[in-house]
């Protein structure tokens, strides 16, 4: 993740008060919302007129749309960071039951604090759950984004917590998390963060709902906008991202926060098949967030095995970042 104030990131893993903002009314020029909302533990991830769930294959193409695509993301192709038996790659979201115990939330880690853009705890987030870039017999890693994402079942909210660590005392016992931000959403409202307040991501935004999972793609079908990585942003943000790209990056082919990308109608999707072309035809309907700087084309997801034939189908068949197209925002971009 990389903050107004940071270097370039490493690349590549219940909040009792409630989240601020006001609720964001859905423009009238927004698709028609999609039938099918996509769930996570029986949840599901935002109503159907969110922004993460419109489609944008009608929209039209911003007159920006070259020059944002010809300086980072023609000549680079599509990567699905996201793994199959390499536990350290993807993003895992852990599913909690309503009654899992709460633990405090401290905040500060590595001499970053976000904490008063931060909501505060303590949080639903179990001792054992999965970091990102942890894996079974590393469950603490030591670099990285250290996303930890957690759905409560039932009330269907959800935690992100950004470098997270588990708080030991001197027997070993978990007793607490430390995070440098932390950000909570109600599943079932359009809430926001409050204006340029930033989340586990730096846009702002939430993390989960912009994930690939392999049950949905499997099915055929992905019915929300997935999140992506491009390595600069510009100082400003649109809707529905909350939080500025470093300061002093005016230049408009630079993206905002919050921009969405899309496939045009016309790209070939029949070049692949089963779960490629899922994603790929989600990302022509739905589209990609700019939600954070990383490396560019970087798609985001949970790691699963059954993900190894589209990772050898982009390989063999690469998709090229020029491809894309910037979706003319919904709102104004908000300078900062």
């Amino acid at each position: 993740m990389r903050r107004t104030t940071l270097a370039l990131a490493l690349l590549p893993l219940a909040l009792v008060l409630p989240v601020t903002a006001a609720p964001a009314s859905v423009p009238d020029t927004v698709a028609k919302a999609a039938p099918r909302v996509h769930r996570i533990g029986g949840c599901e991830v935002f109503p159907a007129d969110n922004p993460w769930n419109q489609r944008v294959d009608r929209r039209p193409e911003w007159r920006w749309s070259d020059a944002i695509v010809d300086r980072q993301l023609a000549g680079h192709d599509l990567h699905l960071d996201l793994g199959t038996t390499e536990e350290y790659y993807g993003i895992p979201v852990n599913v909690v039951p309503e009654d899992q115990p709460l633990l405090p939330l401290q905040f500060g880690v590595d001499g970053e604090d976000y904490g008063d853009e931060s909501d505060r705890g303590p949080v639903f987030v179990p001792a054992d759950a999965a970091i990102e870039g942890g894996s079974r017999a590393e469950p603490d890693p030591g670099e990285g984004d250290r996303h930890v994402l957690a759905v409560r079942s039932g009330t269907c909210d959800l935690v992100e917590l950004y470098a997270a660590e588990r708080v030991r005392d001197a027997s070993g016992e978990v007793i607490a998390w430390r995070a440098a931000a932390a950000a909570r959403w109600d599943l079932s409202s359009n809430k926001m963060r409050p204006a340029r307040w930033t989340s586990a991501d730096a846009a702002g935004l939430p993390i989960t709902p912009g994930l690939l999972s392999y049950e949905e793609a499997a099915s055929g079908r992905i019915t929300h906008a997935l999140r992506f990585t491009m390595p600069s942003a510009r100082s400003a943000y649109t809707w529905p991202a909350r939080h500025c790209g470093p300061s002093g990056n005016t230049s408009r082919d630079l993206p905002a926060y919050g921009l969405r990308f899309r496939l045009p109608r016309s790209f070939p999707a029949n070049r692949y098949t089963g779960v490629a072309r899922t994603i790929v035809t989600a990302m022509k309907r739905y589209g990609l967030v700019y939600a954070d700087q990383g490396s560019a084309m970087y798609v985001t997801g949970s790691a699963d095995p059954r993900w190894e034939d589209a990772l050898d189908q982009f390989r063999a068949k690469p998709l090229d970042g020029k491809a894309l197209q910037v979706v003319k925002p919904w709102r104004k971009i908000v300078s900062c």
